[in-house]
């Protein structure tokens, strides 16, 4: 958003990698259900009204997570709206982000914007220390001289999961740069008191919400889907192999041998397998949502 340009340095189109390189076919389009039983996958694809099926051997879901954990649908600036559902009911739904156009105005409108704040000398809060948090504010700083930047968070210090000499390096990095940080403080925005505790009485110009990360699931059946976890849960349960599990604890889609055929890795999943007992005790304990490299 800093820096439009970047993105086409940084973006490329899947089709030709899919299709040249790995060989493989490529469907563009959303999954709208996932019949494990069957074997079945429900498909809108991008260029037809109606819904198609997708029949499977083996299947696997890396459909990651969003990380507005305070929207319905989880939209943030971090993270394109993809679903067709979620557009409406989302902040820019006059931009299709499902398009790499739509994505590109979106980040050419975001950046216009900051431009005006900071000719106002305008008031910014980032909420949330983490990789996020720190990253973005610090990218402001940088390309936007003019704007009063705050950060905050509910940890003692910002970069919760890394070392602490090297939180504390960033930490220093934001100080000399005029970054006002604020730790151990919950948001809380219903809360007059809250925005005088960090200097604004009359709050912040703008808001940039960078804390915590919600599910995506939505084409999954709720019995394969967590009751509890970050953002209010809708994880995907999964055994030691990562195979999709049933809330009773019964492998899903099992083949006649019992064998699992449907798999979910990376964000999408529950990054823990729960067992009897304490939640430390269990075959793989909750690893924070924040420490990709661990899950």
């Amino acid at each position: 958003y800093v820096k439009p340009k970047h993105l086409d340095a940084l973006t490329f189109a899947l089709a030709p990698v899919v299709e040249g390189r790995m060989g493989c076919k490529f469907l563009w389009g959303e999954v709208k259900h996932l019949d494990g039983e069957d074997r079945v996958a429900t498909i809108k694809p991008m260029f037809t009204d109606g819904l198609e099926s997708i029949d499977f051997d083996y299947c696997i879901v890396a459909a990651g997570c969003n990380f507005g954990v305070f929207h319905k649908w989880g939209e943030s600036l971090w993270f394109p709206t993809i679903h067709a559902d979620a557009r409406p009911e989302g902040s820019w739904p006059h931009l299709d982000e499902r398009f790499l156009e739509g994505r590109r105005r979106h980040i050419l409108e975001e950046y216009t914007a900051i431009g005006e704040l900071a000719k106002k000398k305008a008031t910014i809060l980032v909420v949330g220390a983490g990789f996020f948090g720190v990253e973005w504010i610090t990218e402001l700083e940088y390309f936007f001289k003019d704007l009063q930047l705050t950060i905050i968070d509910a940890l003692p210090n910002c970069l919760g999961p890394l070392p602490a000499k090297a939180a504390n390096y960033c930490s220093n990095y934001m100080k000399r740069h005029g970054i006002r940080e604020f730790y151990n403080l919950k948001y809380n925005s219903k809360d007059p008191d809250f925005f005088k505790g960090v200097g604004m009485p009359n709050g912040p110009d703008k808001e940039y919400l960078c804390i915590g990360v919600k599910a995506a699931n939505y084409f999954m059946p709720a019995d394969t889907l967590s009751e509890k976890g970050p953002g209010g849960g809708g994880w995907i349960l999964m055994d030691m192999t990562l195979a999709v599990k049933t809330r009773d604890g019964r492998v899903w889609s099992a083949d006649e041998n019992g064998c699992p055929r449907i798999w979910a890795i990376g964000d999408c999943n529950y990054a823990c397998v729960e067992g009897p007992g304490k939640m430390d005790d269990w075959p793989i304990p909750p690893m924070p949502k924040i420490s990709y490299p661990s899950e």
